[in-house]
């Protein structure tokens, strides 16, 4: 939200000197960038999730999905989300999302990059518009999709398992797309002009905390944090005339996700999935547990840290921050900005978050919590928003120094392109596998079913994995348990182990 306060002023202050326009400090026109620029850098990231997406096609179940399916099939959605809050974890809101994409069957695996894709871009430029709106900024056509654009592939591609991340959707909608729909609930804020709208904005973010709550644990403990800071802060944050308005949203959202955890934590699948992997409220917060979790922690922020593509978060901030004006006519409810205090408090958010995120997950993982990349998600979508953040505060920085904004906007850009580029490769690596299984999985797949209509009960199965996934005898034949899964999505009575492919 800082990076909307450029030229922001108090009534009563004195204004803030004035800032090189367009033509950059050196008198040099870079309107034609303006002008064309960010579309055309826009579509570079705008490309990669389009061939992400597109690749999406030749997803097919594994791990979980295999017991999503047939469950699905038979018992419908509610009997899915049954399911859900009486034995598996409580998530109420986890299972619709699994039932809407598992109640289509196999097309809902292979559409579900795409349409996850479009919803994560959406929504982050929705979110984005947002703020800069209420910050009383505007930017050149272009910026705002350029900017969501790469704040999607950044977040999404960087990681150690895009599959996990981006393609598995029981993963997805708890860990990738999760943090996403809690930045949706900035939207509604630009309802927030009228009595109405303001009821309807905090009736928005009580639902979303609540949705949250019985969505994903972990998206939930980074909400907590985020609200929390947000609640702590907002005196320094927003003008006087706001700031009533801004406690009492974050007090709501804080209300809603707290509503939603308690209907999950009181769940029997809650209790059971805490009794089963040893996750009472005394053991995940004993001192050998915190130790071991801050441990894997640290090992996480190494490997963060040392990526290089989350540049491409800073570069798309700096291209904001050089472009951003003031928009005339619609005040501010942002103060001054203070960058070094917005930057502090935004990496505690991300450390508190990651850490007690880690703490959640570690009686699942256990010392593998560092390798377990589809669960940062959660706090790295802060983190990649944090990054872009401090990218605007450079930009604007810079752009009122006298940098010749031109050089800096070509150099931003450069980084940009250099981070879609590096993010293509491992995409496309990953494309060649999943055509590969397809054709694997689907020769089995017509193999099995010809045989079912033949009247077979017992038949073998080969294990077709990718990325790691859990198969029915994968993992050299430690992880038997999705074949019983696998024999009730083909009807048959068990499965037996195939050491080879099948004919």
């Amino acid at each position: 939200m800082a990076t909307g306060a450029p030229g922001v002023t108090l009534p009563g202050e004195p204004a803030e000197r004035s800032v090189p326009g367009p033509e950059g400090a050196n008198g040099r026109s870079v309107r034609g960038w303006t002008a064309y620029g960010p579309p055309a850098l826009a579509a570079l990231p705008l490309a990669l999730l389009a061939m992400a997406a597109w690749l999406g096609r030749h997803v097919r179940p594994s791990a979980d999905d295999w017991c999503f399916l047939p469950q699905v099939r038979d018992h419908g959605v509610m009997g899915l989300i049954g399911k859900f809050y009486g034995t598996d974890n409580g998530r109420l809101g986890n299972g619709v999302l699994v039932g809407l994409y598992a109640k289509p069957g196999i097309a809902g695996h292979q559409w579900f990059a795409a349409v996850s894709a479009v919803v994560i871009l959406a929504l982050l430029w929705g979110a984005l518009r947002t703020v800069l709106r209420l910050a009383g900024c505007t930017a050149p056509r272009g910026v705002p999709l350029l900017v969501a654009a790469m704040t999607a592939v950044v977040f999404l591609f960087p990681t150690l398992n895009i599959y996990k991340t981006f393609y598995w959707p029981a993963s997805s909608v708890s860990h990738t797309v999760a943090p996403v729909l809690a930045c949706a609930a900035v939207i509604p804020l630009a309802w927030a002009r009228s009595r109405r709208g303001r009821r309807a904005a905090l009736a928005a973010v009580f639902a979303t905390g609540a949705f949250l709550g019985t969505l994903s644990e972990e998206t939930s403990a980074v909400t907590l944090v985020a609200l929390a800071a947000g609640l702590l802060v907002h005196r320094r944050l927003f003008v006087p005339r706001v700031r009533s308005y801004a406690r009492a949203w974050c007090l709501t959202g804080l209300a809603g996700v707290a509503t939603g955890l308690l209907v999950l934590v009181t769940s029997p699948g809650s209790r059971q999935r805490r009794e089963r992997y040893g996750a009472r409220t005394g053991d995940l917060f004993s001192p050998t547990a915190l130790a071991e979790s801050f441990h894997g922690f640290l090992d996480i922020l190494g490997t963060v840290l040392t990526t290089w593509q989350y540049v491409g978060a800073v570069a798309a901030g700096l291209l904001l921050g050089l472009l951003l004006r003031n928009r005339s006519g619609h005040p501010s409810v942002l103060l001054p900005c203070r960058p070094a205090f917005l930057l502090a408090v935004g990496a505690l958010a991300v450390v508190v978050s990651g850490y007690l995120c880690t703490v959640l997950t570690y009686p699942l993982f256990g010392e593998a919590v560092a390798r377990a990349a589809r669960t940062w998600n959660d706090y790295l979508l802060l983190y990649v928003l944090v990054l872009t953040g401090a990218g605007a505060l450079l930009g604007r920085a810079l752009r009122r120094a006298g940098w010749r904004t031109g050089a800096v906007a070509a150099a931003g850009a450069a980084v940009c392109a250099a981070c879609c580029a590096g993010l293509a490769v491992p995409v496309g690596d990953l494309g060649q596998d999943l055509r590969v299984r397809a054709e694997r999985w689907d020769h089995q797949d017509r193999w099995l079913r010809e045989h079912v209509a033949r009247g077979a009960r017992v038949l073998p199965y080969h294990p077709v994995s990718i990325s790691g996934m859990g198969e029915p005898f994968g993992g050299r034949r430690h992880k038997p348990w999705p074949a019983r899964c696998v024999a009730a999505y083909y009807h048959l009575s068990r499965v037996t182990f195939a050491p080879g492919r099948l004919p």
